[in-house]
């Protein structure tokens, strides 16, 4: 299993992509944020038709959806199935709004790194 790219990744490249800079920021898999990305161009996704779009396995799809919740990335609603039972639908956070979260942790880790500059005594 490939670990999260981590900040000295995305500190070396000259132009990351966004999926680059959503991966790092948040420290979640390449395959979370490419998940993330297909959920913004289909709200309202169940975890077989996510499988489907990924070519993934459906436990993998929901391993990635449960580390979205957990950052705030992604959204659960559960829908009632007219002969019972019921489904869930994921929606991605709205773009604008994960932009916010994103700068957010960014300028976290940022206070965290100047704290730590601040506080060196040798």
């Amino acid at each position: 299993m490939v670990d999260a790219p981590d900040i000295d990744e995305l500190v070396g490249v000259e132009e990351p992509s966004f999926r680059h800079v959503l991966s790092c920021v948040f420290g979640i898999q390449e395959h979370e944020s490419r998940t993330y990305l297909v959920l913004l161009d289909n709200p309202g996704s169940t975890v077989a038709e996510l499988a489907e779009d990924l070519d993934r396995d459906r436990s993998n799809v929901n391993r990635s959806l449960t580390t979205l919740l957990d950052k705030r990335l992604v959204e659960r609603e559960r829908r009632l199935l007219d002969p019972g039972g019921y489904v869930y639908q994921y929606t991605a956070t709205p773009l604008p709004e994960a932009k916010e979260l994103m700068h957010h942790t960014l300028d976290e880790w940022v206070a965290q790194v100047h704290d730590a500059i601040d506080e060196f005594q040798p």
